[in-house]
């Protein structure tokens, strides 16, 4: 039994390997990636601690490659997602009263599994199903779900640790009850941490789970449970569906038991989660806790003070690393008349020197979109662009779907703040730069703050300090990560907690200990050590009578 308080190892954020040429990182996971790409993996469903198999099979393939087959998994339906439900709710009672220092113990196992023996698989199964280069999935796939597990553990204690004021004769205390109920994952395809951390923050604080990831995440997905399951999560406390969103949202919304979302996907998804969820609201238990980080699009805005180099470096990283599929990548830039030049030629010359192709060939840096539907869209976008009389084309501008779904990254040029590329996300390769009057900076900074309704990352680059506290200011609402001479990019757990607010989701801020407040009820407890014998208090009694 427990009989002490436990001290969990310091959480420390986990180092990024460089897998430069002639490192054994790098040699591993070369050769790991060549293994995956010829081996055929058969991904089944975990329900209840049990691999599930429907036979109704769908092909992976590489976004980069997509005639290559390197798996197939097993497609569920309606029935699958109420035998999940019915193990989550089977495991929830032994769970939710497993010592907490026991299932911190769980996830720190499952963080040294992945960042030691497990370490070349995530990042090939990353790097094969998502398309990200060898550094995108270090820092994700490895580094950022890492640290999830290991500083979510020490976010945990924090809370438990604060605890209210107990004055003579009493003891008040706070217990952080799991919620009552299941917890339902519905996982993006671009980041492995984010699918790994939307059902495990839960899972952490005693809750049990319902997790769908995006179909394009799936060969990821199905890594991440076989860690959980190697580092001794018991049956049924997340448990792994593949599903359409539709059918997943018919039961589970419907369904009396729903306590909660962890979601991170498009705003118009969550929008309709959370219709959904109140014309249903007689049917729950108790309110459900509604978390979600949705869409973005991110800006950079950059003063005279600027130096031209590091501006064009921020655009070339802020925008174009993974793609720009990323939730904070650098969509839209405003730069100032007199530094444009320079921050153009250096902008140019740096996407001339990118190489794009397969994740097997480290010298690339720019890999494929995640799928047709994707680079559909985005190249629309483009050939928009090349038509429209606003607009210019200044880099890229090139799309090929033959092998894999490539889009060479693109800046385009506007002479409208509220061109369609400045307001509406893209979700990929494409930068939209206006070029403001340097007179104009604060009419500038009001002109990002209402140009999109999203509110997620943002960044200032200034050498003058006035400017950079004006537009600290100015654009207080539109950004919940907001950067100071720096991409917009790169949020790292317990240093910058990630999340935006207007439409860019409920800022309840992943990588903090805000986040995991969410999955938790708490329970004030007040015990009286000496109750009292008598209903009348002091004020009762009557005055005695002079003599």
């Amino acid at each position: 039994m427990s009989n002490a308080f436990y001290k969990v190892p310091p959480a420390k954020n986990e180092p990024v390997k460089s897998y430069a040429p002639g490192t054994p990182e790098r040699e591993e996971l070369k050769k790991t990636l060549k293994e995956f790409m010829k081996a055929h993996k058969d991904i089944p469903m975990h329900i209840g601690g049990k691999e599930v198999r429907t036979g109704k099979t769908v092909s992976i393939s590489p976004p980069h490659d997509h005639k290559h087959v390197v798996g197939q998994y097993h497609k569920g339906d309606k029935s699958h997602v109420k035998k999940a439900i019915e193990a989550a709710m089977k495991a929830k009672e032994d769970w939710s009263n497993m010592p907490w220092e026991q299932r911190a113990a769980i996830f720190l196992r499952a963080a040294d599994l992945m960042a030691g023996p497990y370490r070349a698989a995530m990042n090939a199964a990353t790097m094969i199903g998502q398309s990200k280069n060898a550094y995108q999935a270090e820092i994700d796939a490895v580094c950022e779900l890492v640290d999830f597990f290991r500083f979510n553990v020490q976010f945990m204690t924090e809370i438990y640790h604060q605890q209210p004021e107990s004055p003579a004769l009493t003891w008040n205390r706070t217990e952080h009850r799991p919620l009552e109920g299941f917890v339902f994952a519905l996982t993006p395809f671009n980041f492995t941490s984010i699918a790994g951390n939307l059902p495990s923050a839960p899972a952490l604080m005693g809750n049990t789970v319902v997790w769908k990831p995006s179909n394009t995440q799936i060969y990821g997905a199905n890594m991440i449970m076989e860690i959980f399951e190697k580092a001794g999560l018991p049956p049924g406390v997340i448990n792994l569906i593949y599903v359409s969103g539709p059918e997943a949202g018919d039961v589970i919304f419907s369904h009396k038991d729903f306590a909660g979302i962890h979601f991170t996907g498009s705003t118009e998804v969550f929008n309709g989660i959370w219709k959904t969820v109140a014309s249903n609201m007689d049917t729950y238990k108790s309110y459900p806790r509604l978390v979600g980080e949705t869409g973005g699009k991110d800006f950079v805005v950059a003063h005279a003070s600027a130096d031209p180099k590091v501006v064009a470096v921020a655009l070339a990283r802020g925008a174009f690393e993974y793609q720009g599929q990323k939730c904070s990548a650098a969509s839209r830039a405003y730069v100032p008349a007199s530094i444009w030049k320079d921050v153009k030629k250096h902008l140019c010359d740096d996407l001339a020197s990118f190489k794009m192709g397969d994740v097997e060939d480290f010298s690339n840096f720019i890999n494929a979109v995640i799928d047709e539907k994707s680079f559909d869209k985005i190249s629309n976008y483009i050939a928009n662009a090349k038509k429209d009389k606003d607009a210019t084309i200044i880099a890229g501008g090139k799309c090929d779907k033959s092998k894999g779904y490539f889009i060479q990254p693109t800046v385009i040029q506007t002479t409208n703040p509220y061109y369609t590329t400045m307001c509406e996300e893209i979700f990929g390769p494409v930068l939209t730069v206006y070029v403001y009057d340097d007179k104009k900076f604060e009419a500038t900074l009001d002109i990002v703050d209402k140009t999109s309704g999203y509110a997620l990352t943002g960044a200032i680059l200034a050498n003058d300090r006035d400017a950079i506290v004006l537009a600290t200011r100015k654009l207080t609402h539109a950004a919940g990560n907001f950067y100071i001479n720096d991409k917009p990019t790169g949020a790292v757990v317990g240093q910058q907690p990630f999340g935006g607010a207007r439409k860019s989701g409920t800022n309840d801020k992943a990588g903090s200990m805000i986040n995991l407040l969410r999955w938790v009820s708490p329970r004030s407890i007040k015990e009286n050590f000496v109750p009292p014998n008598d209903y009348r208090y002091p004020f009762l009694q009557e005055e005695k009578k002079g003599k």
